[in-house]
């Protein structure tokens, strides 16, 4: 990177309010997917339920796309356009729906909320707790990226 540039980065003014809100929500996103993440680890050890193998591949994708999540965030914090796209398309849009598909189908065969609440355990109930979050994070976030101050700091920077 060259020094004007480098000068022009650090002398941009703070984002809206909307992005730097999106920004900490993308963040927080992650962190509820890191934290679901190491609840689904330790039940399938505790369980017996997967195989090492089976749990490394799933570290080895989750992985990359934590941290790509949190670079394509601070893509998107600096105004690029293409970061709010890419987070909207690939984490907004596919990635929402990798999470509520299960609890759609479960309530499309019949079983109720209240069924599945009853019938949870205490870990079953914290990783809800988590995946809400990580959901309303999601879905906050790509809201905020899209209002109209946001906009003008993605027209000005793209």
């Amino acid at each position: 990177m060259n020094h004007a540039r480098r000068l022009s980065d650090e002398l941009m003014p703070l984002p809206p309010t909307a992005v730097r809100a999106a920004h900490v929500l993308w963040v927080t996103a992650v962190a509820a997917g890191v934290f679901e993440t190491l609840l689904a680890v330790g039940r399938m050890a505790a369980e017996g339920s997967g195989t090492v193998s089976e749990i490394v591949v799933g570290l080895a994708i989750r992985i990359p796309v934590f941290a790509g999540a949190l670079l394509v965030a601070w893509q998107m914090r600096r105004g690029r356009g293409w970061a709010r796209i890419v987070l909207t398309l690939s984490l907004g849009v596919a990635g929402t729906a990798s999470m509520v598909v299960q609890p759609v189908r479960a309530w499309v065969q019949g079983h109720s909320l209240g069924t599945a609440l009853q019938e949870a355990g205490p870990m079953d109930l914290v990783f809800g707790a988590s995946r809400v979050l990580h959901v309303a994070a999601v879905l906050t976030a790509v809201t905020l990226m899209f209002l109209p101050t946001a906009n003008t700091h993605f027209r000005k920077r793209t």
